[in-house]
């Protein structure tokens, strides 16, 4: 009979080997369930719970007559799940990148991307489940993906901003980046009620990752933007946009700005710069080309500044526009002090003071500003708005430069009122003229109408805004009838004439500071006026810097800004329906464009 009992040696080796075993699975237990509880509790609970966000989409921007400007449209975000990828689907690549338009090498790539380590000092790998394709797949194209049947291969959709019209109105518009963050123009002013309310839900999913509805616990539903109508009206952009181009090529300028305005409301109806760029390709463009020039670039307006002195001279009485002003004399005698007068480019002799506007007299326009004092002429301009913001609500907008009188020179005193020794943007000069075409008030330059919901119901309304009354409404309508004299045989501005239309305006031909001296080759150019001006329907302001001209001759406004001027006004007459004045109309002016 053998012996049923087994010796201590092997009976404690047994034991201790249970009991260490025992042991062993009780402190993993210990450090799993105690010291590790946190981080592996918050993994269980990221791979069971599932939170999806919903993403709200943009408004639209749309002008005054409901044509589409900028819109969000849904695109696919396409990836793949290494993991999930099945080697038998690997003859359908090619077709794949063929379709995505990348190199099959790249999707190659992507499949055998199957780990990630966080760092290289660390031993531990993560598991890579999605790896991007390429974002911006259209509709069309990724149901053509989806027939392919690729395992792993799936897209997720996602909202993009689509401007329909390329370049046109750019720098109104602004754009929207690839981080969804709203840069410059409509889109970052507006951005209040175009972008809307983001939604989410949280759930729970199961081992496939698939949404249980049941076990859904919140959820906040997404509220789409508000669409925003603007101001700007297509057709008369369309316009603008074909004369700034005509110009960019016939000149060659560093820049030009082009604005249209209703200078009843202030609501600007096309506004233009160039160069320009297309947002919804801004990084193929030089940042320059972004910047809104008609806000933020800055020159010496020149002639077009003197309805400012002119203006307040006849507001306070000092003159009428009969009154005789001498402009052949070289000084001015002030007090003790004997002032030296600017040049005229023609002698002028003794003129009214009709005629130092029709004629853009520097040396009338000196006089007028020594009469005035400096403290009435530093008032006035910044009555018409120079030396401030104008608050049309665009980022990077300028306030120009207008110094106090305690700060000007012996000279400022006669060269301001020749546009000399204050710095402006071209929406400043285009608000200031606007000032003349409404009966001396001052309009705020708007370019939002409504924003409004998804029914077509406004939701905030923007309504027009007066500033303050500049001129008495006499006083603007004598500072009308100069400026209609501009535009005239016998005036600076007879290239922008239309025949059977009273048209009112002011030339500007500014040299430029190069090296600390006003140069005689670098010149600004410009023109504002508006038409008909009896009862006037658009203030057109245009600016061209550093026109390039034949034979070295100077680009002086009435040669290059006035021509562009009457093109424009040309193709307005048309749209807006305006009936000629008188039986002299000619076919051929308006067919001019």
């Amino acid at each position: 009979m053998k012996n049923v009992f087994i010796s201590s040696y092997r009976f404690y080796l047994t034991f201790f080997a249970v009991l260490l075993t025992f042991c062993t699975l009780g402190g993993r237990l210990l450090h799993l369930q105690v010291w590790e509880s946190n981080r592996y509790g918050q993994l269980a609970e990221s791979v069971r719970k599932n939170f999806i966000r919903e993403q709200a989409r943009r408004g639209d921007i749309l002008d005054r007559k409901g044509s589409l400007l900028a819109t969000t449209k849904s695109v696919v975000v396409l990836g793949l799940d290494p993991h999930a990828f099945k080697p038998e689907d690997e003859p359908k690549l090619e077709e794949l990148s063929n379709l995505l338009q990348i190199k099959h090498s790249e999707i190659v790539a992507a499949v055998n991307k199957r780990f990630y380590r966080p760092s290289s000092d660390r031993k531990d790998v993560t598991p890579v489940r999605w790896v991007k394709l390429k974002e911006g797949v259209d509709d069309s194209t990724y149901r053509k993906i989806k027939e392919l049947d690729i395992s792993g291969v799936y897209g997720n959709y996602q909202h993009s901003r689509f401007y329909p019209n390329q370049k046109l109105a750019a720098h109104v518009l602004g754009y929207v980046n690839k981080e969804g963050k709203p840069c410059m123009g409509v889109e970052l002013l507006a951005d209040y009620y175009l972008k809307g309310q983001d939604g989410w839900r949280e759930s729970e999913k199961d081992g496939r990752r698939r949404e249980m509805p049941q076990f859904r616990s919140v959820e906040f539903i997404a509220r789409n933007g508000l669409n925003v109508e603007l101001t700007l009206d297509r057709v008369i952009q369309d316009a603008v946009e074909d004369e700034l181009e005509n110009l960019l090529k016939t000149y060659e300028p560093l820049s030009a700005s082009i604005l249209v305005s209703n200078p009843t409301t202030g609501e600007i109806l096309a506004m233009a710069n160039g160069p320009t760029f297309d947002p919804n390709h801004y990084n193929d463009y030089p940042m320059e080309n972004q910047r809104n020039r008609a806000i933020t670039d800055l020159y010496e307006p020149g002639s077009t500044y003197k309805i400012v002195p002119v203006g307040a001279a006849l507001n306070e009485n000092l003159y009428f526009p009969d009154d005789i002003i001498d402009c052949s004399i070289g000084s001015y005698n002030l007090g003790k002090k004997s002032l030296r007068l600017p040049k005229d480019h023609h002698p002028l002799g003794k003129i009214s003071l009709h005629q130092v506007v029709q004629k853009s007299s520097n040396r009338g326009a000196a006089q007028i500003g020594l009469r005035l004092g400096a403290e009435r002429l530093y008032h006035y301009s910044k009555q018409f708005g120079f030396g401030e913001e104008t608050k049309i609500g665009f980022v990077g907008e300028r306030s120009g430069i207008l110094h106090a009188p305690n700060r000007w020179d012996g000279l400022t005193i006669t060269r301001l009122p020749m546009g000399h020794a204050v710095s402006v943007t071209p929406m400043q000069v285009h608000c200031a003229m606007s000032v003349v075409a409404n009966d001396g008030i001052l309009m705020k330059p708007t370019i939002l109408r409504r924003a409004f919901d998804e029914e077509g119901k406004t939701i905030v309304p923007f309504a027009p805004t007066a500033v303050r009354r500049v001129l008495d409404e006499s006083v603007a309508e004598d500072l009308n009838e100069m400026l209609v004299s501009v535009v005239g045989e016998e005036g600076t501005a007879r290239t922008a004439m239309i025949k059977g239309f009273k048209i009112a305006g002011k030339t500007g031909t500014t040299q430029k500071i190069i090296d600390g001296k006003y140069s005689n080759t670098h010149h600004v150019a410009s023109f504002s006026g508006y038409f008909p001006a009896d009862q006037p329907r658009a203030v057109i302001t245009v600016i061209v810097d550093e026109p390039k001209m034949n034979k070295g001759r100077l680009g002086y406004g009435g040669s290059v800004a006035g021509p562009s001027f009457k093109k424009i006004a040309n193709r307005l007459i048309s749209y807006f329906g305006i009936q000629p004045q008188s039986k002299e109309l000619s076919f051929l002016d308006i067919g001019n464009q």
